[in-house]
């Protein structure tokens, strides 16, 4: 009686560890792949509601990149600097982010030369 007692606990207590451990590898979801977002700088040479058009130049060389735009960038206009963060979807690359590049100009003033306080 002992005997068969003894293995009767034994297999419940091996059920509720393989079903814990059961539990625990379904509860993990596996994390989802997340697309790389990347960067892209240029001029704007074609602008609408749903795409924007930049022209960057890539080691001397002059390349195109089309955009489908999330939401339409409002403040953007064609000849505008911008820099566009972007993923590709579906085989199209999608702009995420698309801000406006205001270069400021700065004005190059003279050092001026003050004598140096020496003994005389």
């Amino acid at each position: 009686m002992r005997f068969a007692m003894g293995k009767v606990l034994s297999f419940i207590i091996c059920l509720v560890f393989v079903l814990t451990a059961a539990t625990f590898a379904v509860g993990k979801a596996t994390p989802a792949v997340k697309a790389a977002k990347m960067h892209a700088t240029g001029k704007v040479i074609d602008i609408s509601i749903e795409t924007i058009k930049i022209e960057r130049t890539l080691k001397g060389d002059i390349e195109s990149m089309e955009f489908l735009l999330e939401r339409p960038a409002l403040d953007v206009s064609v000849n505008d600097s911008v820099k566009i963060e972007y993923i590709e979807k579906d085989g199209n690359l999608v702009a995420l982010k698309v801000t406006k590049i205001i270069l400021k100009n700065q004005e190059v003033k003279p050092i001026e030369v003050k004598p140096v306080p020496g003994k005389k």
